[in-house]
């Protein structure tokens, strides 16, 4: 039996008072790659955050991995440290810190929040930006990274604690044609070695070439969701052929 990464049960969140979420139920198996879709402002984001404990939700339930979140206030840091080494967060922006080398921000989380010796974590660092195809870049700073380079040392830094679960944010809003194949390539290799990836995303073609699964999130519930191929190709509900509509489709 495939094991389950990420359980997700009647999730509900507010902002400003507002509903986001309105009661989502999502499933990610490892080894699955999972388009989180939706138009902007469909609170693809919250979902994540919600998951990553980076934001509060007011109902339902959280399961990474075997570690439950429950509704309420984010829990203080000192009550996460098991959820941090299950989980790893690739943000829209990367959000690597400018004052911090490529290595120095890929071992941050497992020297600071950890304590692996500085040792063992360089190792496990390096291993990753060798994987990834960024280890020359290991002395730069983020500001003399390109995109795409940005791109996968914050996947080597969400990477590093080796999450079974794997949340990405809009990856491919920056980069071009041939990135995001190469992003595509890279996601694949990472579920086919047994993790879990749930990516918000936009990105209709993307999805297509590289998700296994779909699911289209509208006014705070999950309204679609199935094969990737299947559902774009034949959506049922409206907010997906809005979303359709919204970009080119490859057929």
């Amino acid at each position: 039996m495939t094991a389950q990464a990420l359980a997700v049960r009647g999730l509900r969140a507010m902002r400003g008072g507002t509903p986001v979420l309105r009661g989502v139920d999502l499933d990610i198996a490892s080894g699955e790659i999972c388009a989180l879709m939706g138009v902007s402002g469909a609170g693809k984001s919250t979902v994540l955050r919600a998951i990553a404990a980076l934001q509060a939700f007011s109902e339902g339930s959280i399961v990474v991995n075997g570690f439950a979140l429950q509704p309420g206030p984010v829990p203080p840091e000192s009550r996460l440290r098991l959820l941090r080494s299950k989980v790893g967060f690739v943000f829209q922006a990367h959000s690597l810190f400018e004052h911090l080398t490529v290595m120095d921000n890929v071992t941050l989380a497992p020297i600071h929040a950890q304590g692996w010796t500085r040792e063992r974590a360089r190792g496990v660092a390096a291993s990753l930006l060798e994987t990834l195809g960024v280890a020359p870049r290991s002395e730069a700073y983020p500001r003399q990274l390109s995109g795409g380079e940005a791109q996968r040392v914050a996947i080597a830094r969400a990477l590093a604690l080796d999450p079974q679960l794997l949340l990405m944010d809009e990856p491919t809003s920056a980069l071009d044609p041939a990135r995001r194949g190469a992003l595509g390539e890279t996601l694949s290799a990472l579920a086919k070695q047994g993790r879990g990836l749930l990516i918000a995303t936009h990105d209709v073609d993307f999805a297509q070439d590289h998700a296994d699964r779909v699911a289209v999130l509208a006014d705070g519930v999950l309204v679609e969701h199935g094969q990737a191929r299947d559902v774009l190709a034949n959506p049922t509900h409206a907010a997906t052929k809005a979303l359709l509509q919204s970009t080119e489709v490859s057929p």
